[in-house]
């Protein structure tokens, strides 16, 4: 299945990257690895994840604390936003 990112979800991991090689040389890219891995993940299986909603799923990344937030579409996957899990939760509900 396709994987589509709304424009402020690839602003969020962008940022997210670009803050952790910040604080290390190289940790942003090991994050982005993880959120790559994450995505393969949830589109072998979609429906594995925690349900967040009627339509709306959360993958936890498993070295970092975020997650991967997606609804499940007729012939896509949807990023809706990739959630610090440990900020303001919920944040990104005005999305869907």
């Amino acid at each position: 299945m396709q994987i589509r990112f709304l424009e402020i979800a690839e602003i969020e991991l962008d940022e997210a990257v670009q803050y952790y090689n910040r604080e290390a040389a190289g940790l942003g890219d090991d994050f982005l690895s993880e959120v790559l891995n994450t995505l393969d993940r949830i589109a072998r299986f979609p429906k594995a994840s925690q349900s967040c909603s009627k339509r709306t799923r959360r993958t936890r990344t498993r070295r970092f604390p975020y997650g991967v937030i997606y609804q499940i579409r007729r012939e896509e996957i949807l990023v809706i936003a990739i959630a610090h899990l440990h900020r303001e939760p919920d944040y990104w509900e005005d999305r869907m």
